[in-house]
């Protein structure tokens, strides 16, 4: 990391936009986090977000939805890390565009399971290549260091439940 920066701004403590002293920020995972984020936030807006007219939770939530089918609201809701009454907004508006379905379970007609459309499936595959070819173009990463950052990243990710578990319990 500390190279790329280098490379980019001459010094390695530098933010990689404005030039200022990043220091001891370059040692926090959030700031960098936060940092890398501006940059996949604007590959997502310009490769899916503007040209396909999706959302990122919307793209997020039909495509696990296409990897999971037969899953539940509640599943996603968890996946998502949102709110019941927010996951049945973000269905229903999937639903509408027709890329979503919900059928009754086979093992309980009252619960609903979610599948995707062949549309949907589409949309899904697609948005998805888009992203990764454009993050492919644009991060100037090999491949074997795209593959340990998104194996970092994931486990900083699934580190979610040890660290919200205790400020849910103190909420109780």
């Amino acid at each position: 990391m500390a190279a790329m920066t280098a490379r980019r701004t001459g010094r390695p403590d530098l933010t990689p936009a404005g030039s200022l002293e990043e220091a001891r920020l370059q040692q926090v995972l959030g700031y960098q986090l936060a940092q890398a984020n501006i940059v996949t936030d604007a590959i997502f807006r310009i490769e899916v977000g503007q040209p396909l007219a999706l959302r990122p939770v919307e793209y997020t939530a039909l495509t696990l939805i296409a990897e999971n089918p037969g899953g539940s609201l509640a599943r996603l809701a968890r996946a998502l890390s949102v709110t019941p009454p927010n996951i049945t907004a973000l269905v229903d508006r999937l639903e509408e565009r027709g890329l979503v379905q919900r059928s009754a379970s086979a093992q309980d007609r009252r619960a609903q399971v979610l599948g995707v459309t062949r549309k949907g499936a589409e949309l899904a595959r697609k948005a998805t290549d888009r992203i990764l070819a454009a993050e492919r173009e644009a991060l100037a990463l090999s491949a074997g260091e795209q593959a340990i950052l998104a194996e970092l990243l994931h486990k900083v990710a699934c580190a979610r439940e040890r660290v919200a578990r205790p400020a849910n319990d103190a909420a109780r």
